[in-house]
């Protein structure tokens, strides 16, 4: 069974996701530690609780999910898993940095393209890959039907949803994705989100102005 530790990082105050099991296992969700305090916060829980990173993942590759592949990399040797889509997103990254004054070392590592329909996993746990884009071209979320949550990066917020006027969004089809990957999911998935406070399916099915006729 997963456990699901989230960590607020960066000015741009991003949930960075770390996701682990009983065995000790963890994935590594959308690193934004930015600040070298930060990194020592993601680390000293990790090593505290004696866990072993074995996969980095991005939801999708804008500026502020992505400020801590390198020092992951580097840390801890893993190679960053991605869908191929956000490769260009990915290379832009630093110039946004730029752009925001919020300079960075970009990941040059490994990328590992990840497909929808396929999946991660972690012994006995899973997390689906499904592909939603619109706030940015090659954008995921990862579902883990067994414990019923959604890490959905920047498409679902309570009661908001992803900006798309970012290079590469798109909103008819941001609202697309949502209506067909999220949606279909059970009501009571939980949706841990790039920012803000987690909510529910089922609460934005009734309360998410953006989604209602």
């Amino acid at each position: 069974m997963f456990q699901v530790k989230a960590f607020v990082f960066s000015p741009i105050q991003e949930n960075t996701y770390l996701l682990y099991n009983e065995h000790g296992s963890a994935i590594l969700i959308d690193p934004g530690c930015y600040y070298q305090d930060e990194r020592e916060t993601l680390a000293d829980f990790i090593s505290e609780n004696r866990l072993k990173p074995v996969f980095l993942l991005n939801t999708h590759c804008h500026l502020d999910h992505v400020f801590g592949n390198r020092w992951v990399h580097e840390s801890y040797g893993l190679s960053l898993h991605l869908h191929p889509k956000e490769r260009p997103v990915l290379e832009m990254a630093p110039a946004s940095g730029l752009m925001w004054n919020l300079p960075f070392d970009q990941y040059t590592g490994p990328l590992l393209d990840l497909e929808p329909g396929t999946s991660i996993d972690l012994g006995e746990d899973q997390l689906e890959i499904l592909f939603a884009p619109g706030h940015s071209p090659g954008h995921i979320c990862f579902y883990c039907r067994r414990q019923g949550f959604l890490i959905g990066g920047d498409v679902l917020f309570r009661e908001s949803i992803g900006r798309t006027d970012l290079p590469g969004g798109n909103h008819a089809q941001l609202i697309s994705s949502i209506q067909t990957q999220l949606m279909p999911l059970p009501e009571e998935t939980i949706v841990y989100s790039g920012h803000g406070i987690q909510t529910t399916i089922g609460h934005e099915r009734r309360y998410n102005p953006f989604l209602q006729d």
